[in-house]
C-alpha cells in the first residue's frame, strides 16, 4: 500500500519560512514529485515540480520564494517556503507519480501565514 506522509506544516508570521517534507512508502520508483495547494473555496493548484532527474518547475506566484527538492534514495520530497505571504495560507498536499504514471497523495498539511 503506497502512502504519503506530509510534515512540517503550522502558524507562521508574514515573512517567515517553513519547510514542508513528503515521504512516501510502498512504492518501488518514484518519478515526478508535487506539492499542490488548496485554498478556502479555491481550485487545487500546483505550487512546484520535480522530476526525478531534478528538474523543477514553479507557480509564478512562488518563484524566487519556494524551492522544492527531492532525495531520492528517501523517496522524499522537500518544500522549503520562503518569505511568506498571507495568500500563501493553504492546504498543501504531496504527490507523487509512481509506475504506469498512477499517482498518489498525501492527507494534506495545513499551512496559515497570520499575524
Amino acid at each position: 500500500q503506497v502512502q504519503l506522509v506530509e510534515s512540517g506544516g503550522g502558524l507562521v508570521q508574514p515573512g517567515a519560512s517553513l519547510r514542508l517534507s513528503c515521504a512516501a512508502s510502498g512504492i518501488v520508483r518514484v518519478n515526478f514529485m508535487g506539492w499542490y495547494r488548496q485554498a478556502p473555496g479555491k481550485q487545487r493548484e500546483l505550487v512546484a515540480g520535480i522530476t526525478r532527474s531534478g528538474n523543477t518547475n514553479y507557480a509564478d506566484s512562488v518563484k524566487g520564494r519556494f524551492i522544492i527538492s527531492r532525495d531520492n534514495a528517501r523517496k522524499t520530497v522537500y518544500l522549503q517556503m520562503n518569505s511568506l505571504k498571507y495568500e500563501d495560507t493553504a492546504v498543501y498536499y504531496c504527490s507523487a507519480v509512481g509506475p504506469s504514471n498512477k499517482d498518489y497523495w498525501g492527507q494534506g498539511t495545513q499551512v496559515t501565514v497570520s499575524s
